[in-house]
């Protein structure tokens, strides 16, 4: 086997680790989010019912100094942060799911043909 082949190997087998994490973590994720607390306490406790109270805060005259504002308006920018965040774990999961197997196959490709 050449040196080319075997940093050929070690690349593709390093994605396939990577790949493997990330598909962990969305697996995970998937889990999480099917969860009854989860949904209870943050899809709906926190997704739903605290970024409409933040709207309406946001609006009520006693919270129209630029502090409070301010403190809405990052707790508001929290939520969308966090969504953001979930969002790409199961983004990320959901390429390296497709990823996985064409680099298997590729593996297992330059494997063979060594035989």
């Amino acid at each position: 086997m050449s040196e080319a082949q075997n940093q050929e190997i070690e690349s593709i087998e390093l994605s396939i680790e990577q790949a493997q994490e990330t598909v962990r973590k969305m697996e995970a994720l998937k889990r999480l989010t099917q969860n009854k607390d989860f949904i209870e306490l943050i899809h709906e406790g926190y997704f739903e019912k605290e970024a409409s109270r933040l709207v309406l805060l946001k609006a009520d005259d006693s919270m129209a100094d630029e502090a409070h504002q301010t403190a809405i308006l990052k707790s508001i920018d929290s939520i969308g942060f966090f969504r953001i965040y979930l969002s790409t774990i199961m983004q990320f999961g959901i390429q390296a799911e497709r990823g996985l197997a064409d680099d298997k196959e590729t593996l297992e490709e330059i494997l063979t043909g060594e035989e």
